[in-house]
């Protein structure tokens, strides 16, 4: 899967095991508050292409609150 646009060829179960192991990462992780990312495209800032998530903790410096 190149990107998020595809989320929905993922039977709905396993879009909610993607979802329920980045919540599970965060929380191994320690993170009580934190962000989840996911950029879409070359113009979003892709440069990977499959997709995956990004689970930040604490502020992002640029990011809106």
């Amino acid at each position: 899967m190149a990107s998020f646009r595809e989320i929905s060829e993922f039977p709905p179960e396993e879009a909610k095991r993607m979802l329920d192991f980045v919540a599970e990462t965060a929380k191994e992780a320690g993170l009580e508050d934190y962000r989840v990312l996911v950029n879409v495209g070359e113009g979003a800032g892709q440069t990977v292409f499959h997709l995956h998530w990004h689970v930040l903790g604490g502020r992002v410096e640029g990011m809106p609150a």
